[in-house]
């Protein structure tokens, strides 16, 4: 049973808890907030035991063997520094890290901390229809392109609406749609398609200097890639990967409820099958394996895998920025 702890006490981290509980791995033991008081009542309705509001005293006197950070995009670089530094696993929430320089010195630092591990917690990557889709592109004899979006609106735009600068929509927090709910079409296209040889990216600017939606082209050698994103509106539109007479169509390209294949004929064919409840319990259970057996040959395999997805994604999501011209308050 892994002994984990808790950065942050919002509703994601509660979806993780749970999923982490229901995969039988995993344990809750130490919950760090700003207000003790916030970690005391998210803790004791999980079950966990101790509660620190000073987070040097939680990596140091705490508990536990990994870690779950959902704290601000902007936040997460030096956390999850401290999390390798005490040789734990750290399991940080999307976006991971603001730019390829921060990602390069925490692999650094994972090569003097070898009992540590580093994850992304890209949720869908891990999910039995993303994989669907990626096995079905890749017994295609053509592809010429995809379209791919994921477009929700927050409501924390609500407050943006009243005058107010939410973290997520905040650029001192590394906040944004690209960063947030791009993430997803991001892993989408360098899981499905490599890396582009050249992006593109235009946001819509809202009045907090992010951008609420945005536009991405990616440009592969044969095709091209679009993604449409945004977090300051709703789309219902389905994604779509293009063969040659053949499509996958999908009815979002970050939560798979439904996959299928359109054959040259016309011919529908299902590829996935129905999502967990808790769509972080695949994650959670592929997280566990790691952690619990380091040294299997095919689970060092994949965490090598998804180390390098991560890290190629985290240099699409900054080449786009860099193109839209998006620069966070640390960075300038």
């Amino acid at each position: 049973m892994i002994k984990f702890g808790i950065i942050g006490t919002n509703w994601i981290t509660q979806q993780f808890v749970s999923a982490a509980h229901e995969s039988g791995e995993w344990k809750l033991n130490s919950v760090y907030s700003r207000s003790l008081e916030k970690a005391q009542s998210f803790g004791e309705k999980n079950q966990a035991s101790e509660y620190f509001e000073d987070l040097s005293d939680f990596f140091s006197k705490g508990d536990f063997s990994a870690v779950y950070i959902a704290s601000p995009n902007s936040l997460h670089f030096e956390q999850a520094k401290m999390a390798i530094e005490s040789d734990k696993a750290a399991v940080v929430e999307k976006s991971i890290v603001e730019n390829p320089e921060q990602f390069e010195q925490l692999l650094e630092l994972l090569k003097k901390h070898p009992k540590a591990k580093l994850f992304e917690a890209a949720r869908h990557l891990h999910e039995a229809n993303f994989n669907a889709v990626q096995q079905k592109i890749s017994e295609m004899k053509l592809i010429q392109g995809a379209t791919l979006t994921y477009m929700k609106y927050s409501s924390r735009y609500d407050a943006v609406l009243d005058g107010q600068e939410p973290n997520i929509f905040s650029l001192n927090f590394a906040g944004g749609a690209l960063q947030d709910l791009g993430v997803y079409v991001a892993y989408d296209a360098v899981s499905w398609f490599g890396m582009p040889e050249e992006v593109a990216y235009f946001p819509s600017k809202i009045r907090t200097g992010v951008d609420g939606s945005g536009l991405a082209i990616l440009r592969y050698p044969e095709f091209d890639v679009t993604l449409n994103i945004g977090k300051n509106k709703n789309s219902y539109l389905p994604s779509e990967v293009y063969g040659l007479k053949d499509t996958i169509l999908m009815d979002n390209a970050a939560e798979f409820g439904k996959v299928d294949y359109i054959d040259a004929d016309g011919n529908n064919h299902s590829l996935g099958g129905k999502p967990d409840a808790n769509p972080m319990l695949s994650e959670a259970k592929d997280f566990a394996r790691i952690i619990n057996s380091p040294e299997d040959h095919e689970n060092n395999k994949d965490y090598q895998k998804w180390l390098e997805v991560s890290q190629n994604v985290n240099k699409l999501l900054f080449n786009l920025r860099q193109n839209g011209k998006i620069y966070f308050t640390d960075e300038k």
